[in-house]
């Protein structure tokens, strides 16, 4: 027996090897199912992985496991949570909607004290499509869709001044912006952006980076939008073209670990940190243009400066400037017993769900996640929000409470901990419930826009496969169901975690690749 088993990991490794351009196995293995993936995961290098993994058909028959009741560190696949939850708890016709308050008085066009942005948690006020046919009529928005539909409501009612100033109210979210299990580094970019009851363009700015004309320029380097909130300053300099460019992980934002903004100030680069960021490293020449984009310390801020901007465009101009609050006590008479001047409603709730599925989004993931604290226990929070997550496991999908523990919505913090077998439970309650549909198209499909476009091309499974990606360091994860040939075939759901590896991301994408390619072949 043992000679057999190290004849089959021989085997193994040169199978393998296929994989390791990046590409999954297109050859089949034979024999049973948990030879073939014996044949895949205890080969070297993947076997110094752990791996966990569970296999169910519609059925209720268990077709594989390994470590299947073992926790393991999820990635992205933590945003099934999220996005399961608000699915099923949330209205179907559920639509966050801004409020617009006056705190002073109109005359005659003029606005004599300040306007009220009151957000409720509207993560979509960004230049996305909201579907996989980008054009469907309605699917995709710029920046300002939102923000320039809400400044026409202001002039509408006849403003064409404002004395004081445009304030950002995110006090519908705890003020806690920043998770305090999130990695340091992670805080500069747009991935680990503040969360508030506000924001706007994913609470970030886009960096365009082109090499300058001759070596040792400076690179070219550009942003939008630009609101006039940041400095910036370019330390980086242009290469020689077979030199390496770095630029690319070198920007860096003052004061990048803000957690909390304060009653009325952010008023201003001025006002508080983080507004200053600087580009050092390398560019080659003849480089492509990249963008890299930087979160933002504000997110009340930058979307009533995006709204004053509108308004600026339209000829109504704000006397007082833009101004940010998180304090909940500091409008509530206004909230509580003035009629708003005016209400916008954002996209619905599977436009929300979409882009936390299909391209990975975290910060809708984790503003989803507070919507879920606050609509249905009172508290903006991710405590709040983790706790609703908790009892729709528990009571809902009828999942042990030892078989996960969670810490965020997106799956960006480290601590988040979930089974395989938790994991297909949940995509097997969501695959038939009423209220799915939303959650199952929002995941990748496999050769379509989104995180599988690249994946399956060319294997049995080409567009078969409807499933999570999920990576951070040392971490890869793939949950979903493999679609059945016909209409008499069986959904197989599915979930692969790969955790404690040092295999190239490329290669380890291949081979979970290549191991579901072999689950999609079971009769």
């Amino acid at each position: 027996m043992r000679k057999l088993i190290l004849a089959s990991l021989t085997i193994s490794s040169s199978l393998a090897a296929q994989t390791t351009a990046g590409r999954p196995r297109t050859v089949p293995l034979r024999g049973s199912l948990e030879h073939r993936l014996a044949q895949l995961i205890d080969a070297p290098p993947f076997s110094r992985a752990t791996w966990g993994i569970y296999v169910v058909d519609d059925r209720g028959r268990v077709l594989y496991q390994r470590n299947a009741d073992r926790l393991s560190v999820p990635a992205s696949n933590t945003k099934l949570v999220v996005t399961a939850a608000a699915a099923v708890l949330l209205p179907s016709e559920y639509r966050v909607t801004t409020s617009l308050y006056v705190n002073g008085r109109v005359d005659a066009g003029v606005l004599s004290g300040d306007l009220i942005l009151y957000g409720r948690g509207d993560p979509t006020w960004s230049a996305r499509c909201y579907g996989v046919d980008t054009l469907a009529p309605g699917v995709c928005d710029s920046s300002f869709t939102a923000v320039d539909a809400i400044a026409d409501s202001i002039r509408a009612h006849g403003i064409r001044r404002i004395t004081g100033k445009l304030v950002g109210d995110g006090s519908y979210f705890e003020p806690t912006l920043i998770h305090n299990g999130w990695n340091a580094w992670d805080l500069t970019w747009w991935y680990a952006a503040p969360v508030s009851g506000l924001g706007f363009h994913d609470n970030s700015v886009d960096f365009r980076i082109e090499p300058g004309p001759v070596v040792d320029a400076p690179p070219a380097i550009t942003w939008s939008p630009d609101l006039g909130l940041i400095t910036f300053e370019n330390r980086a300099r242009t290469v020689p073209s077979d030199s390496s460019s770095t630029v690319g992980d070198n920007f860096f934002r003052s004061g990048g670990g803000i957690g909390s903004t304060g009653g009325g100030g952010g008023g201003g680069p001025g006002g508080m940190e983080g507004w200053s960021i600087r580009a050092e490293g390398t560019v080659a020449l003849g480089r492509k243009a990249r963008v890299e984009s930087v979160a933002l310390p504000d997110p009340n801020l930058y979307a009533a400066r995006a709204l004053a901007a509108a308004l600026a465009r339209k000829g109504v101009a704000v006397q007082g400037g833009a101004a940010s609050t998180t304090d909940s006590l500091a409008y509530r008479t206004l909230r509580c017993c003035a009629s708003p001047l005016a209400d916008f409603r954002g996209r619905p709730l599977p436009d929300i769900i979409f882009p936390i599925l299909n391209s990975s989004h975290n910060w809708f993931a984790e503003m989803l996640l507070k919507l879920l604290g606050r609509e249905l226990k009172g508290e903006g929070s991710w405590e709040a929000g983790l706790d609703v997550e908790r009892r729709f496991l528990i009571d809902s999908v009828h999942i042990d409470s030892t078989a996960f523990a969670l810490e965020d919505g997106s799956g960006l913090a480290a601590g988040n901990l979930v089974t395989p077998q938790a994991f297909a439970k949940l995509l097997a309650y969501m695959h038939s419930h009423p209220k799915g549909g939303a959650f199952v198209a929002g995941l990748p499909h496999a050769g379509q826009p989104g995180s599988l476009l690249k994946r399956f091309v060319g294997t049995s499974l080409d567009g078969r496969v409807i499933a999570k990606t999920g990576s951070i360091d040392r971490v890869n994860s793939l949950s979903g169901y493999i679609e059945p040939t016909n209409s008499r075939g069986r959904t197989i759901t599915f979930s692969v975690q790969a955790n404690g590896h040092a295999v190239p991301y490329s290669q380890m994408l291949a081979q979970i690749d290549s191991v579901v390619v072999e689950i999609g072949r079971t009769k």
